[in-house]
């Protein structure tokens, strides 16, 4: 099976992985944000797989947006959106450090 966009999320002021935060994915196609695939959840491990089906995975932009309020209800942000651009149909791994107060992402392996 291919790999696509997959993500993570660990907790660092708790220092564990953020699991059942709502997650969803957008691509940004003739010059609007078109959602791809329903909202997803991170699992028990604060993993989100397979975020975006094979024959819709393309180079392009692309945004995750996280529902960050429904897991920390008093933090400062109640989402937090990631923009990144694909050059490729390689597998894409977004993580999202959290806390909070701040957040963190890279590209990941």
């Amino acid at each position: 099976m291919t790999k696509t966009l997959t993500t993570h999320i660990l907790d660092l002021s708790r220092g564990r992985p953020a699991s059942h935060v709502p997650v969803r994915v957008e691509n940004f196609i003739n010059e609007e944000w078109i959602p791809i695939s329903t909202t997803a959840k991170t699992n028990d491990d604060g993993r989100a797989l397979d975020l975006v089906p094979t024959d819709k995975w393309q180079p392009g932009r692309w945004r995750i947006i996280f529902d960050v309020e429904s897991y920390m209800p008093d933090g400062f942000f109640p989402s937090v959106t990631i923009e990144f651009r694909t050059t490729d149909t390689a597998h894409y791994h977004v993580p999202l450090l959290l806390n909070k107060f701040g957040y963190s992402t890279y590209r990941g392996s």
